[in-house]
């Protein structure tokens, strides 16, 4: 007993010490990657068709602690794993001395129920038999499987002490074309665990206690294979050397004692020497590889300007902290100040509809706002009416040179109540607004004259035709108010660009940016003349739309081609026309020069019929925004459909392919529409226009090309869509792209090989860099043309 002691002693220390030690490093871990990799499984993603099976080991020799911590590693794994019915799926089969299938990959088709099902089993306890789960599965397969195209994966989670031989069933099931992957749990045996990991085992050989290092170094095995594509936004995943570690029970000397043996002489004994062993649990390291997920910084791009200090917020969010005199926006921009030289006139709603709340509001709101923008100095000459029934102007436009004296003659605005005739207001300001006041009587200037309405009352008498006289005698009209009058301010203004709407009263104070910026680019102007550009315009044709009002949707489209640089290095235009089917008017590279589009334009015909939005979006997601029909990789995408907004129930989903594919849609309807519909199509309301009628459509030519001049600046895939012909697959790498071709070679995989002589090299993977300038996209233009010419011929 008194050897048996110290032992037990020793072993009880080091546990103790091994504990302490892993529950340090685990609470280092985290802390350490808390930043970079809290949210790492869920933001990557091995997504294929693939079939897991995850064999636990359930014996005694793990016990139920570890068998607790090998299901939360399980459930860690399907976090790296896109699982879904078409994609991965997950089957469980828990072991010790048999195996006992706890669900088939069948069962369970969502991330969620097979976490909550993994939570649920229970530790079963017994001999440790892997060898005999390996044949169970090599005799009944994955139990729920897929048919043999799909890869199969067998991740056993064990620590390596099986009773039986394991070698010959896992190099079976290696041969059969399983890829294994062993996982340590507890104080593995890593011996056994190379003979049952696929090759290279340093690939395929994890540590369940290590679990964001287990999990990454999955998701890495699998996606630098052929199994399973990636889905990274803006992380990735880097391998280094490290070591892990395991207790083993070795051999020791203790020394050399006197001893009795017997002895050939009866009655007699023979003394010597002999050697006393004694055992002890000592750490063992082993060499090996671990991976880490880093995700690029959010402060990397330095966002904060003019000296701002960024300060990170997790993987994606930052925030600035600006030095005194900046801080006008989120990155640090100069503070707001009316700098443009404008005749300003605020025109503010105080009728019943709006309420003596909604007024006080306003009023607080235009004090925030000439508080915020306003300057001694300040080039802007500024006014403020009220209106209900009939039109007051307390504050003429010019009256004060000062902030405070017109805060003080906003002060004394009052609530009056009536009804609300913005109509009539907007008559009256037009006429009586811009009067200079007695100061300044002598003083004649051609300043913009420029109308911000304040309102969140519907009018109670007609808008269209006084907005449209008082934007006839010059003025700029901007209208704020909430969002449920957005389309009476859409009205207002004739421009969307020009309306401001708020979700409620705080934010309509977050809105005093937007609308500084609006109040001072009210005479600016943006065509697209210099912008490499691949735009569709699809008209509806059906008989809803009508005849005559199609003649005006193709007019539209002349008129604003005119507005673009029509050439094979800038812009190129196509058209289709669709009513229950789609048809191509003429392809993005069908036309050169603006008098050929504009002739074209004009053959197009009117379908009738009812109409389907669409097949139309689908035929031009498949048939007409590809490189083979015209669209250059590197250049933005747009897509501009124009509908009375029949027919297009049927376009959610090919709209958002077009997205996913970097294709920007843009919808512009017509009429009574209902706008919910086509907000699910547009994707969000920034690229949704309501035009109240067909004769007013022309006046939204300047919004629509500014919505989409504004699109084609942000930065584009070169890989969307896919410039490879013939199947090849577009690879990014530094701002360029190459395709991979399988049976096909040349840069866009045009020609296919007929016959390759043995004693040439390889064909390297091709590189072709787009530059954004003009010289660039020439060069990709005349490449492109051979690659179609050759790809049409066949060779």
């Amino acid at each position: 007993m008194s050897l048996l002691l110290p032992f037990d002693s020793i072993c009880i220390f080091l546990c103790a010490q091994v504990l302490l030690t892993w529950g340090l490093q685990e609470l280092h871990a985290n802390q350490e990657t808390i930043v970079k990799i809290s949210a790492a499984g869920q933001l990557m993603q091995c997504s294929a068709s693939v079939d897991i099976l995850l064999l636990l080991d359930g014996s005694y020799s793990i016990g139920k602690g570890s068998f607790e911590r090998s299901k939360h590693f399980a459930g860690k794994l399907c976090d790296a794993l896109d699982i879904n019915p078409d994609r991965v799926r997950v089957g469980v089969i828990q072991f010790s001395s048999t195996p006992q299938l706890e669900f088939p990959l069948d069962s369970y088709l969502t991330k969620q129920e097979v976490k909550e099902k993994i939570k649920k089993i229970v530790f079963k306890g017994g001999s440790t038999e892997t060898g005999l789960a390996l044949k169970y599965v090599l005799r009944k397969g994955f139990p729920g499987g897929r048919n043999s195209s799909v890869p199969e994966i067998l991740i056993i989670l064990s620590d390596g002490k099986s009773q039986g031989n394991v070698a010959i069933p896992a190099k079976q099931l290696k041969d059969r074309g399983t890829t294994i992957f062993a996982v340590g749990v507890k104080f593995p045996r890593w011996e056994e665990l190379h003979t049952l990991a696929s090759e290279p085992t340093e690939q395929h050989v994890l540590f369940a206690e290590h679990v964001d290092d287990a999990a990454n170094g999955l998701y890495s095995t699998l996606t630098s294979s052929t199994v399973c594509s990636a889905v990274s936004p803006g992380c990735k995943i880097e391998s280094h050397p490290c070591e892990r570690k395991t207790l083993e029970t070795v051999k020791e000397l203790s020394g050399n004692y006197m001893c009795w043996k017997g002895s050939k002489r009866p009655n007699a004994v023979h003394a010597s020497l002999c050697p006393f062993y004694s055992w002890k649990r000592v750490l063992i390291k082993h060499p090996a590889r671990c991976y880490r997920a880093t995700c690029a910084d959010p402060c990397d791009s330095q966002p904060c300007h003019n000296g701002g200090t960024c300060v990170p917020e997790g993987l994606e969010r930052y925030h600035c902290v600006c030095p005194v005199g900046f801080g006008g926006d989120a990155s640090c921009a100069p503070k707001l100040s009316l700098e443009c030289s404008v005749d300003l006139l605020f025109l503010v709603d105080s009728s019943s509809g709006t309420t003596l709340e909604g007024f006080l509001r306003h009023k607080a709101f235009l004090k925030s706002f000439l508080r915020a923008v306003l300057s001694k100095g300040s080039p802007a000459n500024v006014g403020v009416a009220q209106y209900s029934n009939e039109v007051q102007i307390p504050v003429k436009v010019g009256e004060y040179t000062d902030v405070l004296s017109l805060m003080k003659s906003v002060d004394t605005m009052r609530f009056s109540g009536g009804g609300t005739f913005t109509g009539k207001a907007l008559r009256y300001v037009t006429q009586h607004g811009f009067k200079s006041a007695p100061a300044f009587a002598d003083v004649h200037d051609d300043l913009p004259r420029v109308v911000v309405l304040l309102t969140d009352s519907e009018s109670q008498d007609p808008v269209v035709e006084a907005a449209k006289h008082a934007r006839g005698r010059g003025l700029f009209l901007i209208g704020v108010g909430s969002d449920f009058l957005r389309a009476e301010l859409d009205d207002v203004t004739g421009n969307p660009k020009r309306t401001v709407v708020y979700s409620n009263p705080q934010d309509l104070f977050n809105k005093i940016p937007e609308l500084q910026k609006k109040i001072c680019s009210v005479d600016s102007h943006q065509d697209c003349q210099s912008q490499a550009l691949d735009l569709v315009f699809a008209l509806d044709a059906s008989a809803g739309v009508g005849r005559e009002n199609f003649l005006q949707l193709r007019d539209f489209v002349s008129s604003s081609s005119l507005q673009f640089n029509i050439n094979r290095d800038v812009t190129q235009i196509g058209l289709v026309v669709y009513s229950s089917r789609a048809r191509t008017a003429f392809a993005l590279d069908a036309h050169v020069t603006s008098s050929a589009l504009l002739q074209a334009i004009k053959q197009v015909p009117f379908l009738g019929g009812s109409a389907s939005t669409g097949r139309a979006l689908l035929h031009i997601h498949d048939d007409v925004m590809t490189v083979p029909k015209g669209a250059r990789p590197g250049v933005s995408k747009a897509v501009v459909v124009i509908t009375d907004g029949s027919g297009t129930e049927d376009a959610i989903v090919p709209a958002q392919q077009l997205r996913s594919n970097g294709v920007s849609v843009f919808i512009v309807g017509i009429g009574d529409v209902r706008r919910d519909t086509l907000l699910r199509i547009a994707g969000s309301p920034n690229y949704l226009i309501h035009v109240s009628s067909y004769d007013d459509l022309r006046n939204y030519k300047d919004f629509i090309i500014e919505s989409i001049c504004e699109e084609a600046k942000r930065p584009v895939n070169l890989c969307k869509p896919n410039p490879c012909l013939n199947e090849g697959v577009c690879v990014l790498r530094n701002g360029s792209y190459r395709c991979e071709c399988q049976g096909w070679e040349g840069l866009h995989c045009e020609s296919r090989i007929l016959r390759r002589d043995s004693s040439r090299s390889p064909v390297p993977p091709t590189n072709f860099h787009i530059q954004r300038n003009l010289s660039g996209l020439q060069q990709f233009n005349r490449a492109l043309r051979h690659a179609k010419r050759l790809a049409r011929s066949g060779h």
